[in-house]
């Protein structure tokens, strides 16, 4: 079901059911975008009309931050569970080895890309990449990317770029790709070639992933989160003392589904 969290859309979906539309997708080779949806990204939507016009435009819009879970809670929407993206992810390269669809990896270093591509072998040996790519490619080079791309016959794309480089990426080039499922992974690349570690399950549970990232960064991560989280904690109390004022006796009516493929 598709709703509006703040005036962006959002899919509320479970894992599973995120999975079964992948898997769809690459069976009916009819194209499907999702984007991850977490606090940073949806902070610099709210200056970056480009950025919220290309999530927008996405086909789901999955929740991929605690932030996003617990904020489209307080407002009343139907939200059960976050769908992270690494996770995501590690579903995704599975049902590819169990059903013989081929992966193609775009973004990271070339050698975190090779890191993470062994990983995922030796996770599912049975798992055979379509192609990859390294995200530090020239303009100039772009649409030899997206040639290697539609020539590798790909049944899914995963692309671990940073926002907002791979979300216009995928808006100039998604029609032109010729692969049924696409989605940005973020850093994923880097936890699946173990060169950033995951938060522990507790920590992930608490929603302080953030936390466990500063710690393991420092220097590249604390003025990002310190930023993006003060930001959204503002936005969201804005949001709740309206709706306090405009619903005060209940929650707020249904929100009607946005223009998603899937959303209903």
């Amino acid at each position: 079901m598709r709703a509006s969290f703040l005036g962006c859309p959002v899919d509320l979906l479970t894992m599973a059911e995120t999975v079964e539309l992948a898997r769809g997708a690459m069976r009916s080779r009819q194209r499907l975008q999702h984007v991850a949806l977490n606090v940073a990204k949806f902070v610099n939507m709210r200056s970056d009309s480009v950025l919220a016009a290309d999530v927008a435009s996405s086909d789901v819009v999955g929740i991929d931050g605690m932030g996003i879970l617990w904020g489209a809670r307080v407002l009343g929407l139907p939200a059960t569970s976050r769908v992270a993206g690494v996770d995501l992810l590690a579903e995704l390269l599975a049902v590819c080895a169990q059903e013989g669809f081929k992966p193609y990896f775009l973004g990271a270093t070339p050698a975190v890309l090779q890191q993470a591509m062994q990983a995922a072998r030796e996770r599912y040996p049975s798992l055979a990449f379509a192609g990859w790519h390294d995200g530090y490619f020239k303009r100039e080079q772009e649409n030899g990317v997206v040639r290697d791309i539609r020539s590798s016959a790909a049944d899914c794309l995963f692309i671990g770029m940073p926002t907002p480089r791979k979300e216009r990426f995928l808006a100039a080039h998604r029609d032109d790709l010729g692969v049924p499922f696409i989605m940005g992974v973020g850093g994923a690349f880097d936890v699946l070639a173990g060169t950033v570690r995951r938060a522990p399950v507790q920590i992930q549970r608490l929603g302080l992933e953030w936390l466990y990232r500063i710690y393991q960064e420092p220097g590249r991560m604390w003025w990002r989160y310190a930023t993006t989280n003060t930001l959204f904690a503002g936005i969201l109390a804005q949001a709740i003392v309206r709706q306090a004022l405009h619903h005060p006796l209940g929650a707020p009516g249904v929100v009607p589904p946005g223009p998603s493929r899937i959303g209903g």
